[in-house]
């Protein structure tokens, strides 16, 4: 095996978001601009003899070619064995469990999640750590300053390595090894492990049913073997399963507008099924519907948290709940009266990590529709709709029963969030930058039964490492509690995303059937006064309301 060292120029655009480097495909199919990140990668990690490299991704165009790239750099500096998805399909949550079943040095995820995919769409590459989680700032911030100034890399000299076909294949003497995995049972063992599968095959087996997207993502093959194989769902419960390298032409984002085909099948009326669900491009968000009926992010972490002992993984009792700061307040009055800690962090999945090595949280969630616990370090898709069947086969009542008879119980958190997408940068730092002109004249004001109580910039002090992170997101904080959050979105490839997070608290039950558009108008007609979004942006409506 021959080690070649190629001269490359620098990119000056290589700088992580919340989850890794996304770009276009025509970009990273620049000349030396995946090598040099790949290479960035490396050169930042102290590897050590005999260390395993898992890799895989979402199986988004540009996938394949990315992989074979990755496996001559990874051998050639210094890595003695490559775990593999086979098809190079592997979800972002099966990678973090791989990194932990397998204790490798680390992985590689290829994916830009939620992003669309196709030749003319995104891609996206990110490391995880030992833990299975996401690299923490101080190595994504390392990993940036080495991609400034690369002006070279190394890459092995390898023959294609056929990912399709289960097995190893070994070079070197014997001194690299790259060995394709079957991801998907490793990955369904565990969730059968956590989860009582006799009671949710009993629950589908009893005229329960069930509609599951996977929206021509990785999913497919997990929900296949899950679903069907292993709880005798039907293969007509199961949707867009088959993964496509742009995603059925589709945008993989579980939500109420991306979903619209799944959407449609839940608020069917009568006809509708109990339970419905979705997950996106790599396997980490999830969406929950019950018959005619959405259940946001936020609510589906409180109400998990609220009946995790339903659960065997979970039966002797959570050590505590960490939400993102723009998730809503739901799941801290589960936690207050389970008497746990729940913790406010930054948006991304990294700062969880922490909190759940330490031992302080089993259950943590994003309102952006992730939702995991300790059992992996990422957020977790197919288990959030696994935890949920779970809960309706031990609790025999329907999806949108036991959201009522939660908000009768803590109150109701409305919420709701507004995306601008694709919006000229220029344009959206300047609503920023309005609103924070205002953090002094702010507190005090009114408008209409709201009273501003303080407003800042979220900053958030890890306790565990010592970190701090400032600019994580604008607050108009109310004196009855409810919010108003604006921040910028990393994980977009073009223009920047401007979002809107709404949250009024209603302990009224009378008003708890309510749409959240129709409880939450006071409070929208607010935050574009303040944000004047409009008048900045020539953007009347949002692209995605949730």
């Amino acid at each position: 095996m021959q080690i070649q060292t190629i001269k490359t120029t620098a990119f000056n655009d290589q700088k992580p978001g919340t989850s890794g480097l996304r770009k276009k495909v025509k970009v990273f199919q620049q000349t030396g601009y995946l090598e040099n990140f790949v290479q960035s990668i490396f050169d930042t990690l102290d590897v050590p003899n005999n260390a395993t490299l898992a890799l895989g991704g979402d199986g988004r165009y540009f996938n394949r070619q990315a992989i074979q790239m990755i496996i001559r750099m990874a051998a050639a500096n210094g890595f003695a064995r490559v775990l593999v998805g086979q098809a190079g399909i592997l979800s972002t949550p099966a990678c973090s469990h791989i990194i932990r079943k397998y204790k490798t040095f680390g992985g590689i995820v290829l994916s830009a999640s939620h992003n669309q995919g196709g030749i003319n769409g995104d891609f996206g590459i990110k490391y995880n750590i030992s833990n299975g989680g996401p690299a923490p700032e101080k190595i994504t911030d390392s990993i940036y300053d080495l991609s400034k100034k690369i002006t070279e890399y190394k890459i092995a000299d390898l023959p294609e390595v056929d990912v399709d076909t289960l097995g190893q294949s070994i070079f070197n003497d014997g001194k690299f090894t790259v060995e394709v995995i079957d991801a998907v049972q490793d990955y369904a063992d565990l969730m059968q492990e956590l989860f009582d599968f006799s009671a949710i095959k009993k629950l589908l087996a009893s005229g329960f049913k069930m509609q599951f997207d996977a929206m021509h993502a990785v999913t497919g093959p997990y929900a296949q073997e899950i679903f069907v194989n292993r709880l005798g769902a039907s293969e007509s419960s199961l949707m867009n399963c088959i993964p496509s390298e742009d995603f059925g032409g589709g945008h993989p984002d579980p939500n109420l507008t991306y979903a619209e085909d799944l959407v449609k099948i839940m608020f069917a009326g009568e006809s509708s099924p109990d339970f419905g669900a979705a997950s996106d491009g790599d396997g980490d968000r999830n969406m929950i519907l019950g018959k005619n009926f959405f259940v946001t992010p936020s609510d589906s972490l409180a109400v998990l948290a609220a009946n995790a002992t339903l659960v065997p993984a979970y039966a002797n009792g959570i050590a505590g709940v960490a939400r993102s700061m723009p998730t809503s307040g739901a799941v801290d009055r589960v936690a207050a009266k389970l008497n746990i800690p729940c913790y406010e962090t930054p948006t991304g999945w990294k700062f969880f990590g922490n909190l759940m090595d330490a031992g302080k949280v089993t259950l943590c969630g994003e309102e952006s529709f992730g939702t995991s616990s300790s059992h992996v370090r990422e957020k977790d898709g197919l288990w959030a709709v696994l935890f949920w069947l779970n809960v309706l086969a031990k609790k025999g009542t329907p999806v949108e029963q036991i959201l009522m008879s939660h908000w009768a119980e803590f109150g109701r958190n409305v919420y709701s969030r507004h995306d601008y997408e694709a919006i000229p940068t220029n344009a959206a730092n300047s609503v920023i930058a309005h609103i924070k002109s205002q953090f002094n004249s702010l507190p005090g004001q009114s408008f209409g039964v709201y009273k501003v109580k303080t407003c800042d910039d979220f900053s958030y002090h890890d306790s565990i490492d010592g970190s701090i992170s400032h600019n994580q997101g604008i607050r108009i904080l109310f004196e009855d509690g409810s919010r108003i959050v604006f921040r910028l979105s990393g994980t977009g490839t073009e223009g920047a995303t401007i979002r809107i997070y709404l949250e009024a608290f209603d302990p009224d039950v009378k008003n708890h059937h309510l749409d959240a558009q129709v409880a939450l108008a006071e409070m929208i007609k607010i935050a574009l006064k303040i944000s004047e979004l409009k008048e900045r942006t020539g953007r009347d409506t949002p692209t995605v309301i949730t």
